[in-house]
Parts: structure tokens; C-alpha cells; sequence
């Protein structure tokens, strides 16, 4: 669906008695809701590129620890609990170093070497894409 596409689509509800849609198309979805809080805007719409982050090297001696899913990590179990692993902990093959949330499932992600975190690639709370590096660990 094109931006042009889009913005006519949203036109014709608009001018609709229509209230809610739900609308999944080739690459994308779009969800509209006349109903709920207005939100102030600009009347001349411009579309956002997309910005996609480059994927840090890893050094020759570090392994990644990578996502393998898109959605949120959580680098500990609750706020009230401490991290999972910090830079400068030891890991083992089968350690718990965080937890990624993807349609309200949360996946622990382990390590699968064995050596110290050189290196911490996200944050709490950061939205992951797939296949993103997200710990950098120093091999044994």
C-alpha cells in the first residue's frame, strides 16, 4: 500500500460512519479509531524514512549473543530484582543473561559459551529486532 493509498483510505473513513479498522496488507497493518482521543497533527502528512541500525562488528575474539526474535528485552526478571548478568560476569552455556517479550510471551535468551561479558549492545526495555547483536561475551 502506498503513502498516496493511505492517505486516501483515511480520507474515506473520515468521511465515513464508519468507527474502527483494521486493515492487515502486505507489509504492514493499519489500525484506525475515530472513537478514541483525538491527537493533535500536522495537515500535511510526510512519510518517515525508515532507519535501520547497523549491527555492531564484534571484535575477532568475542562472541554475540543475539536476538532471535523481535520484541522487547528485559535485561532483569522485575524492577525489583537485579540483572541477569552485568559486563564483567562469567557465563556458562545455558545461563539466563536476559528475557525478550514478543506478544505478551517472554523468551529467556541463554548464553551458549562460555566466557566473561565484555560488552552490554542494548538497554532495558529496547525494542530488538531479529538477529540483533545483544551481549558481547569474551570466550574462555
Amino acid at each position: 500500500m502506498t503513502f498516496e493509498e493511505i492517505q486516501e483510505l483515511i480520507k474515506q473513513v473520515n468521511q465515513s460512519n464508519i468507527t474502527k479498522l483494521n486493515l492487515d496488507f502486505d507489509g504492514g497493518h493499519l489500525s484506525m479509531d475515530k472513537e478514541a482521543a483525538p491527537v493533535a497533527a500536522d495537515k500535511t502528512i510526510q512519510p518517515q524514512a525508515i532507519v535501520k541500525k547497523e549491527a555492531p562488528q564484534a571484535a575477532a575474539n568475542v562472541t554475540q549473543i543475539k536476538a532471535p526474535l523481535v520484541g522487547i528485552v528485559y535485561l532483569q526478571a522485575s524492577p525489583e530484582k537485579p540483572q541477569y548478568k552485568k559486563v564483567g560476569d562469567h557465563v556458562k552455556p545455558g545461563d539466563v543473561v536476559c528475557v525478550i517479550e514478543a506478544m505478551k510471551m517472554m523468551t529467556e535468551i541463554k548464553s551458549e559459551v562460555s566466557g566473561t561479558i565484555s560488552k552490554m549492545l542494548v538497554s532495558n526495555e529496547e525494542v530488538v529486532e531479529f538477529d540483533q547483536p545483544l551481549i558481547e561475551v569474551t570466550p574462555d
